[in-house]
């Protein structure tokens, strides 16, 4: 399983809210909800992520064995 525990945790060190995805990186309130339930998303949107918090893929994910 993909976990995006990370992520929050890189937004919350970085000082970067939902709110400020969805109002100033036009990211979609869909999305974040997916990663909020841990659901699968694009390269493209943990690239986009990696770009806005300026860290890398293992500050927003990490791989879980079942």
């Amino acid at each position: 399983m993909i976990s995006y525990e990370k992520l929050w945790k890189t937004m919350k060190e970085k000082g970067v809210t939902q709110y400020t995805l969805i109002k100033t990186y036009r990211i979609s309130p869909a999305q974040i909800t997916r990663l909020k339930r841990n659901e699968s998303v694009s390269t493209h949107t943990i690239e986009v992520f990696c770009k806005i918090l300026k860290c890398r893929v293992e500050d927003v994910m990490e791989y879980i064995e079942e």
